[in-house]
């Protein structure tokens, strides 16, 4: 049985609320100051770095949150990265083994979410097929600000659990995406 993530850091407490914004042209900026700091700090072990998630996609609504893609060789070898992350002020909040051998970095100012995979993860590519997709097709996009906002109204114990609620429409994005590449 999974034990599920193991908080290296405890989460910020949360009011129940996901705040949206509309889309921030300076997001981009910021993501291309936060690329170039990861790979400063990593050299070659960040084989790839990718502005995923909402901040990344032009015109869509998102929370004010940069979600970035590390994918190294390993990322269960954290010698090899992790203590370069933290200095270059991306500290360790979570750690999935089980879930693609997950790793989650944050830093508060800009507000990022760092996620690590292995070099040719599925889960990887499947962020980037749908932040390409989103980034290619409106009626995909709008569908997709729709659900946000709708589910941003509600109030949720958890953030993870208004992730979990847009899953269905997230996976129909995905499935058109893979039928019509």
């Amino acid at each position: 049985m999974s034990q599920g993530p193991e908080y290296v850091r405890q989460p910020a407490p949360f009011d129940g609320r996901v705040v949206l914004v509309d889309h921030d042209p300076t997001w981009a900026q910021e993501y291309d100051v936060l690329e170039a700091a990861i790979r400063t700090a990593l050299g070659d072990v960040a084989a790839v770095v990718e502005h995923c998630g909402s901040t990344s996609v032009p015109g869509l609504a998102a929370k004010p949150v940069i979600d970035i893609l590390l994918l190294v060789p390993d990322p269960a070898d954290e010698p090899a990265y992790a203590s370069r992350l933290d200095a270059a002020g991306f500290p360790l909040h979570v750690r999935e083994p089980e879930w693609h051998e997950h790793r989650l970095f944050r830093r508060d100012e800009p507000r990022v979410n760092l996620h690590v995979f292995a070099v040719g993860s599925p889960e990887a590519e499947r962020l980037l097929l749908f932040r390409d997709t989103l980034r290619r097709d409106a009626g995909e996009r709008e569908l997709y600000e729709a659900t946000k906002r709708d589910l941003a109204g509600r109030t949720w114990d958890r953030v993870q659990d208004y992730a979990d609620a847009k899953a269905e429409v997230v996976e129909g994005i995905l499935a058109r995406a893979h039928r019509h590449p």
